[in-house]
């Protein structure tokens, strides 16, 4: 699952690597807009809805983070 949430980021913002330890939001890697285009990818890959609740810089932070917020939307691990 990592890997294939890495290649999504990679298809939003090419120009960054995504597997270093920075805050993907904080560190200015993904801006609002790349968020909303991230939760509408996942959500197509992965087949779930993730709630707009649950659409918070820290869930994007990493990709942990949205591999658990991908779990908890319904998606095997």
């Amino acid at each position: 699952m990592k890997e294939k949430i890495r290649e999504i980021l990679v298809d939003i913002r090419p120009e960054y690597d995504f597997s270093g330890d920075e805050n993907f939001v904080e560190s200015g890697m993904l801006d609002s807009f790349d968020v909303l285009t991230l939760v509408t990818d996942l959500e197509e890959k992965f087949g779930v809805k993730i709630d707009g609740g649950d659409i918070l810089p820290e869930n994007f932070g990493s990709i942990e983070a949205i591999e658990n917020l991908i779990v908890k939307s319904g998606a095997k691990a």
